[in-house]
């Protein structure tokens, strides 16, 4: 019987996971934030290391009983740090075979139903990966949100609101009864108070407020509509840079909706469809809830050369969801 190990390394958490070559978990594990842009390269392999003894313990074996391992890395954005992250891995004892991505891939990897189409994620920030059926070709954006014009996480979107309700107050643009909620919302005194607060940083506003956003829009305020219809059509976006990259346009392949964004329903989602729509027709807009970890096990089953038919994989995923 081989095994096979999962690491998923976030900004907030490391999960670890250890299965059998049918899915079945016999260990998992749990570390720290590993993203290298916020705990350096030692903070990584820390992280790294706590969640992969404890998974270790869990499944009583030895590292040296694994055919194949995993790693979703939060922070691996370019080729050139590729180096960098296998030697924290080495640091960390694992020499078996393994397979490293962009953390937005595992969800690509666990979250379609063949591992193989786009994923668009929206949660607190946004990105978006896409790799083809033999995993040869991968499309990409830069995952770096704002800076980079790509939208729409949470993040993204209260920045846009807050420019929108700047321009309300300024009459470049009709009142919104967004101003109001984020008035109630923060306690500020007027629209006046909020918006010198929020330059100030007095008022610190950012992802947790989106909801507001959603909220006002379903009650019918026209600009809270129109940027929850904006930020559907930049996810839109976002899939078609990838799909163009990977030349996907007259194929038939699943788009996994990725985050916590995406709970706001057909509101957002409609217009993302449309977007991509005009662009690869036959494109499947399917909603996941998936732990990456699972789709980092499927990576390390990949790099073990498991080679799992379609029903397997969906077994896998079954049995560990």
């Amino acid at each position: 019987m081989d095994y096979y190990l999962g690491i998923d390394i976030g900004a907030t958490k490391t999960a670890a996971l250890i299965t059998d070559e049918n899915g079945n978990p016999l260990g998992s594990g749990q570390g720290g934030p590993g993203n290298h842009e916020t705990v350096g390269f030692d903070g990584m392999e820390k992280a790294m290391r706590e969640a992969l003894q404890e998974a270790l313990s869990n499944a009583a074996i030895c590292l040296d009983e694994i055919a194949g391992a995993g790693f979703g890395i939060g922070g691996y954005d370019w080729p050139a740090e590729e180096p960098a992250m296998r030697k924290v891995i080495h640091n960390a004892g694992i020499t078996i075979p393994f397979k490293l991505v962009n953390d937005g891939t595992l969800g690509l990897l666990a979250g379609t139903s063949e591992g193989w189409g786009v994923a668009v994620v929206s949660g607190t920030g946004c990105n978006c990966r896409g790799w083809d059926r033999e995993h040869k070709r991968e499309g990409r954006v830069s995952g770096h949100g704002i800076l980079m014009g790509e939208n729409a996480g949470a993040s993204e979107l209260v920045f846009r609101t807050m420019q929108i309700i700047g321009y309300s107050w300024t009459k470049r643009l009709p009142p919104t009864a967004l101003g109001d909620a984020f008035v109630k919302h923060f306690g500020a005194k007027n629209l006046e108070d909020l918006i010198e607060g929020y330059t100030n940083n007095h008022y610190l506003i950012g992802a947790e407020a989106a909801p507001l956003v959603f909220q006002t829009a379903n009650e019918g305020d026209e600009a809270a509509r129109e940027l929850v219809a904006w930020a559907g059509a930049e996810l839109g976006e976002l899939a078609n840079a990838v799909i163009r990259q990977l030349e996907f346009e007259n194929l038939e392949f699943e788009v996994a909706l990725i985050g916590s964004m995406f709970k706001s329903g057909e509101a957002l989602i409609a217009p993302m469809r449309e977007t991509i729509h005009s662009l690869a027709p036959k494109a499947k807009l399917i909603l996941t809830e998936v732990k990456p970890v699972i789709g980092a096990v499927l990576l390390g089953m990949e790099a073990g050369g498991l080679k799992l038919s379609n029903e397997e994989r969906a077994k896998v995923k079954m049995i560990l969801a």
